[in-house]
């Protein structure tokens, strides 16, 4: 089988979407499948960033075309900078010739389209995997109004791809359920979680930590957030609650990635007179499960307005990491549903410092409550959603899909 995907960021880039992209691509290799990416040369917030326009990793064939002009100027500048990646990868779509099936993620928005085209084309069968929303993101962020024309428009668009795509894929139920409510038919939809390789992020000792011998932690409880600090995650609670843990010189936080609103973080807890906390950027990928293991506590976070329109993926991290997580967000979303179904932490209601507090001071006073949360946590992501259960249920809706395609190539 051949398979193409098609999304903006891809291997080396350490963007969500480009490590599970190359997840699934070289797991589809092993499987003895011909597997070709099509990816733009920049690295996600990354300027003057050239990646090779050609290279063949782990068996993978990979394509970049064009380069980030404007990078994040603004949205007429981003769309100038999606609206050449477009035309770009539908050339080099057509140069490499045909495939079994496209695998079009969401960045940039409504690439799915090309898929359709290459379909018309070519008979090459599209998923559509859904990695955020589209307009709903520009409708929460407040970039369109969602009467506007523009927003209709785009919506009409979504609508158009999610029902003429051979299958969807969605990242949770709550993210299912918008998609239903948009009148899709549910056969047309799978729901496939993005994962954590439980191999890859390993339990490691306190003592044996190298981050916390980097940060100088001691035996002091580290409750860490790890990633995209982005618009949708409500860092206002961290802050507040942090604060009222002020007098608990056992207790430290870590903050590491990027973003936008990691720098509003860091200011509103040193506005609070706070500085018992680490600031670092986003670490490599081969040192994930010594960054994960180095927390004692994981927090994850997304606004409820934000639900289903995107599912964060980190949540998995955390159980492979075999930590308690502490979820700061909506209760009708896949991750609270994670951490309920689990019984591996707490679901915090955005606001709600006094609670995450709590929940904090809990953690910290009861190492074995700790410990038998975290080995719930790692037990449910082997059993439900590790890297090979989710590996297998794509190849196996790959597989599908291609097989109700009679054409063949000459």
């Amino acid at each position: 089988m051949r398979v193409l995907l098609i999304n903006q960021t891809f291997y080396p880039d350490v963007a969500a979407t480009a490590q599970h992209g190359h997840d699934l691509a070289r797991y589809l290799v092993a499987q003895g499948h011909e597997v070709s990416v099509i990816a733009s040369r920049s690295i996600y917030g990354k300027a003057g960033t050239a990646l090779p326009a050609y290279e063949k990793v782990d068996g993978i064939e990979i394509h970049r075309v064009g380069r980030s002009i404007y990078g994040k100027a603004g949205l007429l500048a981003r769309s100038t900078d999606f609206a050449l990646f477009y035309a770009l990868t539908a050339l080099k779509a057509l140069e490499i010739g045909r495939h079994d099936v496209s695998i079009c993620f969401t960045t940039p928005p409504f690439i799915s389209l090309l898929g359709l085209l290459l379909r018309a084309m070519r008979g090459t069968r599209l998923v559509y995997w859904v990695m955020d929303l589209y307009p709903d993101v520009l409708i929460v962020t407040g970039v369109l109004r969602e009467r506007s024309l523009v927003a209709r428009v785009l919506e009409r668009i979504n609508r158009y791809a999610l029902s003429h795509a051979d299958r969807s894929v969605v990242l949770g139920r709550c993210m299912e359920d918008r998609v239903l409510a948009k009148g899709i038919d549910a056969s047309r939809i799978e729901r496939i979680n993005v994962w954590s390789d439980i191999d890859e992020v390993c339990p490691r000792p306190r003592v044996e930590n190298a981050y916390r011998r980097e940060w100088g932690v001691g035996d002091r409880l580290l409750v860490m957030y790890s990633g995209n600090f982005g618009i949708g995650h409500d860092v206002e609670t961290f802050a507040n609650g942090a604060a009222r843990l002020a007098e608990r010189s056992d207790v430290m936080f870590a903050f590491i990635g990027g973003g936008k609103r990691k720098s509003q973080l860091i200011d509103a807890m040193r506005a609070r007179g706070l500085s018992s906390f680490i600031e670092a950027d986003y670490q490599p990928r081969e040192r994930l499960g010594e960054l994960l293991s180095a927390a004692d506590v994981h927090l994850v976070s997304m606004m409820p307005k934000w639900s289903g329109v995107m599912v964060p993926s980190k949540i998995y991290g955390t159980l492979a990491a075999e930590r308690p997580v502490i979820w700061v967000g909506g209760e009708d979303t896949e991750a609270a549903a994670v951490v309920r179904e689990a019984e591996c932490g707490f679901v915090i209601a955005p606001g709600d410092a006094d609670g995450f507090a709590a929940a904090v001071r809990r953690l910290a006073d009861d190492p074995e409550l700790r410990q038998s949360m975290g080995r719930r946590a790692r037990q449910a992501l082997a059993d439900r959603w590790c890297a090979p259960i989710a590996m297998r249920r794509w190849d196996a809706l790959l597989r599908a899909v291609v097989a109700q395609d009679a054409r063949k190539e000459p």
